[in-house]
């Protein structure tokens, strides 16, 4: 079989036969009596053999050796193979995302372009300097998306705070992609996300920030209860009461649920959540106060923390600090009936309390 009819039936071109006997990968079985290269059946299972391999990926030289090296394994090959395959989806990956950023953000010039192009690459960058220099200069052309994937990354406390005042300041939604981030398997990247969604104001993040309330990470659950407290969001009142017991930035709880008592019947629900969880065997009276919590369901959050009778020291002089500023007639008893407590670590805080809330 000559070369041109081998080259339509194999759709391997001439030229490209030509390229392979030069390297020694194929040599024709015979010439014609005018000098024609002449091919048997076992070359033409060798033309196909060496398209197979090529479109593994092998190189020329690797096919040769694959083809005519009696030792040859292609065992480490194809893991090198299936390594450089992996790095080459990656990059591609990596183009992809870049190409459909560029794309949302509509330039409307290559200025445009190449403006994007540079704070995406900036986002990236190894300097941290860099990196917040880009967050804290990125406009309407930065997507959304860029900013978010950016913020879950970022380890260096100073541009993540960058990253997410870019982000509340951008206007774009990005709630979504944030939630996601609640459900990563790296602790990390979840408490990134509900920060995140801390500093971004209206209804959906709010929505999102109850859900988290419920979360399975305690430090998921803490800065959703804290954000939640400060948009008055009653919801997060167990949560927070929770984290006083833990000491679990056990001050800004406090300051949140004296946030949330702007009302009689919440402060009078958190200073029973509150004496609910000083516990009962105290040595106090069967008064107002912690008798009144005794009446009330048990205030706790999904962590299922001990309750009354089982609180420990430490937690109970937190939670009696954290009456200090719950108003309301409720919180006086409690500190009332807490300045006989057995313990007297308990029972001097709730005091100097009172005192003080006898000077307001």
């Amino acid at each position: 079989m000559l070369i041109g009819e081998v080259a339509r039936r194999s759709g391997v071109s001439a030229r490209m036969l030509r390229h392979y006997e030069s390297l020694g990968l194929l040599r024709p079985s015979g010439r014609t009596g005018s000098g024609y290269r002449e091919y048997s059946g076992e070359d033409i299972r060798r033309i196909f053999h060496i398209e197979s391999l090529r479109s593994l990926g092998l190189s020329l030289r690797e096919i040769g050796r694959a083809l005519d090296d009696p030792g040859f394994t292609p065992s480490a090959l194809v893991d090198d193979l299936i390594r450089q395959t992996r790095e080459r989806i990656a990059a591609e990956t990596d183009l992809l995302t870049r190409l459909r950023r560029i794309d949302a953000a509509e330039p409307a010039g290559w200025e445009d372009v190449l403006q994007v192009v540079a704070v995406l690459q900036a986002l990236g960058s190894k300097s941290p300097a860099a990196r917040q220099r880009a967050a804290l200069s990125a406009g309407d052309e930065v997507p959304v998306e860029a900013l978010v994937e950016a913020v879950l990354r970022e380890t260096e406390p100073n541009v993540a705070g960058a990253l997410r005042w870019a982000l509340a300041r951008s206007g774009a939604d990005g709630t979504a992609l944030l939630a996601k981030g609640l459900d990563s398997p790296v602790p990390a990247v979840r408490e990134r996300a509900v920060r995140s969604l801390a500093e971004l104001a209206g209804g959906e993040p709010t929505a999102h920030l109850r859900d988290a309330l419920a979360h399975p990470d305690v430090v998921v659950r803490g800065h959703a209860a804290l954000a939640l407290g400060t948009r008055g969001v009653a919801d997060a009142i167990p949560v927070l009461i929770d984290m006083i017991v833990d000491g679990r930035n056990d001050t800004d709880a406090a300051d949140a649920l004296s946030v949330l008592a702007s009302d009689t019947p919440t402060a009078d629900r958190i200073a029973d959540g509150l004496v609910n969880r000083l516990g009962t065997g105290s040595g106090t009276g069967s008064g107002s106060g912690a008798g009144a919590a005794q009446r009330l369901p048990e205030v706790g959050g999904p962590a299922g923390h001990s309750t009354h009778g089982t609180t420990e020291a430490p937690a109970r002089v937190r939670l009696t600090q954290s009456l200090a500023d719950i108003p309301g007639d409720t919180a006086s008893r409690a500190l009332i009936e807490l300045s006989q407590d057995a313990d007297r670590a308990v029972a001097v805080t709730a005091t100097y309390l009172l005192r003080l809330r006898d000077t307001h």
